[in-house]
């Protein structure tokens, strides 16, 4: 059984897919903890599925190290296989992710290498694009860069503005992401292999 903690920034639309999903008593995954860096609306997802959560607050330390060592302290009091961003809105300092990594992985709304960054949806509509994506990748020190586990296109419509073509995406990402937490359970994906390939 696969243990997971997920960290939010928002709402958790992700996180709440991976829950449902591990009500199923054949699901090879669980989330022993919901992490978050400010008072997401997703930590109610915690309560309601019974599942310890914690905070740490960016804006309570000097810095962005001093922050991620708490963040990392955190995570790994739980001894999670994964550590899964699902619309955490902050990058991790590198000390964070060198100690996570290759078992940190991230969702992103846009076919990658394409349109990394936080604003992946706004640049694919700013370039005139007629489709982008979603992708889950391995976290590594580069700003979504690191190695892809798995990806699916997603057609722009002519009149797709942000939020719209984030909702379309959004599915997909969700869709992405359960399945991955399966193969990684089962040993189809190996994220280890995947990062030195």
């Amino acid at each position: 059984m696969l243990s997971l903690v997920v960290l939010i920034s928002g709402g958790g639309s992700n996180l709440r897919a991976l829950l449902e999903a591990s009500t199923d008593a054949d699901f090879p995954a669980r989330i022993v903890a919901i992490g978050a860096d400010r008072d997401a609306d997703g930590l109610a997802l915690g309560e309601e599925f019974g599942i310890p959560t914690f905070m740490v607050p960016y804006t309570s330390f000097p810095s962005r190290e001093a922050w991620g060592d708490e963040l990392l302290a955190q995570i790994q009091q739980w001894q999670p296989d994964v550590v899964i961003l699902s619309g955490l809105m902050r990058l991790l300092p590198p000390a964070a992710v060198d100690a996570l990594s290759p078992n940190l992985i991230n969702t992103h709304p846009a076919y990658l290498p394409e349109f990394p960054g936080a604003h992946g949806v706004r640049d694919a509509l700013a370039a005139g694009a007629t489709e982008t994506g979603a992708s889950l990748i391995v976290v590594d020190s580069g700003v979504d860069a690191g190695p892809i586990i798995s990806q699916e296109r997603v057609p722009v419509l002519p009149d797709d503005t942000e939020s719209s073509l984030h909702e379309r995406i959004k599915p997909v990402e969700r869709r992405l992401l359960v399945q991955a937490v399966v193969d990684i359970a089962n040993g189809h994906v190996n994220l280890k292999e995947l990062s030195h390939a």
